[in-house]
């Protein structure tokens, strides 16, 4: 069986060639550049609808190429990535790292912290009452 290399054909890995510009599917990329830790866990993060590409929901067999942005929801947090470099296996985390640009938004500020009294400490008197008001107004 031959291998065919010419542009816009693909070939056993998946690849496609269109005169230098290669893409592979998503799911291996993300693994390949330790978005997820094991090549299923991005194949179902893609069935489960967390996964887009170009803004459209991306299925595992969806190509990527240099230039479309990812956004994949990893965890708790929603990484945002632009495509860089098209690689096929798994790398270290220093060359994956140039595989993407991180375009993920930075995380939203912390929660006020919430006024707390000792357990059974009973009701708040007036005065505490007066200092929580004093203190609530100042948080708006």
């Amino acid at each position: 069986m031959s291998i065919s290399r010419q542009p816009g054909q693909v070939n056993i890995a998946g690849t496609v060639h269109d005169g230098g510009m290669e893409a592979t599917r998503v799911d291996r990329w993300l693994w390949a550049v330790r978005l997820t830790k094991t090549r299923p866990d991005a194949a179902a993060a893609c069935r489960g609808g967390h996964v887009r590409v170009n803004d459209r929901p991306a299925k595992p067999a969806t190509t990527v190429s240099p230039g479309d942005h990812v956004r994949a929801r990893v965890g708790e947090t929603t990484r945002v990535v632009e495509v860089v470099r098209v690689i096929q296996k798994r790398v270290g985390a220093a060359d994956a790292v140039t595989c993407y640009l991180d375009r993920t938004p930075p995380p939203p500020p912390a929660a006020v912290p919430v006024a707390t009294r000792d357990r059974g400490a009973g009701r708040p008197t007036k005065r505490d009452r007066r200092v929580l008001d004093k203190w609530r107004a100042a948080q708006r």
